[in-house]
């Protein structure tokens, strides 16, 4: 027998919001979300993709599980106690159309249940999700900036291992791998991955998934990269891909290599030098041109037969590259991509990635997933707005966590908000942007 509660089958709820209510609470800014959220068919994608079979005993729905970690990661909550306390938040049961909170219980069953097939699914969806968002930007030239991030645990969650951890040697990570479209600030695509798992580990699978996805009106792609992705099988990919790419140089000898190097002095007042050599791995099918610069970091003094004398001390940066360009051109276009750092640590400071974790594998990647999604949601909300420069937190202060209260009577349901409200004329533009979107 179906059950005959009220079920999230598809979109979000709605509510008209006015700025007329003295008796506040939070989170009023997630009724304008859930309208977004429906324009873009996301709720019925989510329910399309983990179909509920309702009984008696079914109290929740796959898609409001899921739902209510996207608006809790938009909120800034954390951790799987949080979210069901989250969902007791009566504006959250109304957008959800919940009965009750979700207990800790469901949420986590619910994601170990989905597991890998499921973990597989979304990863898909997300993808697509992205392509079109990509499509609709009309943009036919894009940057692709790829990175890795250490994602570190303190418990003995399943995949967790250790690998190459900055802020605490020896301690157990996941290591996900990601890749932005720079010009949208979008988290294209992202792989969840053990800490034990070196930068580029799979990334020409990752790469090959990123293409087949790409909007045919694409004409010309621009990859960027760290040194950890210094791998000559990922550049014979671009070569047949026909993309342009740059990633600096990682050798276990490329100091000395360097040093043996010509170096020819450019007119930039500082004592910068550049050169050029091919260079051909092992495991590489041809040889490739690297391009080098360097600037003298500061002069040290030593002794040499018996007389001090001062020596330079240089920088070195050396990139490997498909542009026809030189040494310094190069590093002044690598030097762009550290804007894509910024945007990582919103995805796991302020959207909060890999800050909500179970003792199960896949169910750490379902939820890594949907804190990324979070991410882009917040990005393409904003898109094209005056408000797309703002970092997620601050967008989040001013029109997420808005205090007001909701309010029932006559038939309908309402949110009223503070009518002084210090940013009430940014958010009722910004609401009326949603609305006309």
């Amino acid at each position: 027998m179906k059950n005959t509660k009220n079920k999230l089958n598809g979109n979000t709820k709605v509510l008209k919001t006015s700025f007329t209510g003295n008796k506040l609470t939070r989170h009023s800014g997630l009724n304008k979300v859930s309208q977004y959220l429906g324009k873009q068919n996301i709720g019925k994608g989510i329910n399309n993709l983990f179909k509920t079979t309702w009984h008696n005993s079914t109290k929740f729905g796959s898609n409001q599980i899921l739902l209510s970690i996207i608006l809790a990661s938009l909120a800034g909550v954390n951790r799987i106690g949080r979210i069901a306390n989250f969902t007791n938040d009566t504006l959250v049961q109304v957008v959800l159309k919940l009965d009750k909170g979700i207990n800790e219980n469901a949420i986590s069953s619910k994601l170990k249940g989905l597991g890998q097939s499921g973990a597989r699914q979304l990863q898909s969806y997300l993808l697509g999700r992205s392509s079109k968002w990509l499509a609709k930007s009309q943009l036919t030239e894009i940057t692709l900036d790829a990175d890795s991030t250490v994602s570190m645990v303190y418990g003995n969650q399943e995949g967790a291992a250790k690998g190459f951890n900055t802020t605490k040697k020896g301690a157990k990570s996941y290591h996900p791998l990601l890749v932005f479209v720079s010009e949208m600030k979008l988290l294209y695509h992202s792989w969840f991955r053990t800490g034990s798992a070196y930068t580029s580990n799979g990334i020409t699978e990752f790469m090959k998934e990123v293409r087949s996805s790409l909007p045919k009106s694409m004409a010309k792609v621009f990859f960027r990269a760290d040194s950890g992705f210094f791998n000559g099988a990922l550049f014979d990919l671009f070569d047949g891909f026909g993309w342009d790419f740059l990633v600096k140089v990682k050798l276990k000898n490329l100091r000395k290599l360097l040093e043996k190097q010509n170096w020819e002095a450019v007119n930039r007042g500082n004592g910068t030098e550049i050169c050029e050599f091919e260079y051909k791995a092992a495991s590489w099918g041809k040889p490739r041109k690297l391009k080098a610069i360097r600037s003298i970091k500061e002069y040290r003094e030593v002794e040499f037969l018996g007389q001090k004398q001062k020596i330079a001390i240089y920088e070195y940066a050396c990139y490997v590259s498909s542009y026809d360009m030189g040494a310094f051109e190069l590093h002044r276009l690598y030097t762009e991509r550290s804007t894509s750092e910024t945007w990582i640590e919103q995805v796991k400071s302020q959207l909060m990635a890999g800050k909500t974790l179970t003792d199960d594998f896949w169910a750490n990647d379902i939820l890594w997933q949907l804190n990324t999604f979070s991410y882009n949601i917040s990005v393409m909300m904003r898109y094209k707005n005056r408000f797309h420069r703002q970092e997620h937190k601050t967008f989040r202060e001013w029109f997420i966590n808005v205090p007001g209260k909701l309010v029932s009577g006559g038939h309908k349901t309402e949110v009223k908000m503070y009518k002084q409200y210090y940013w009430k004329d940014d958010w009722m533009e910004f609401g009326q942007w949603l609305d006309a979107a």
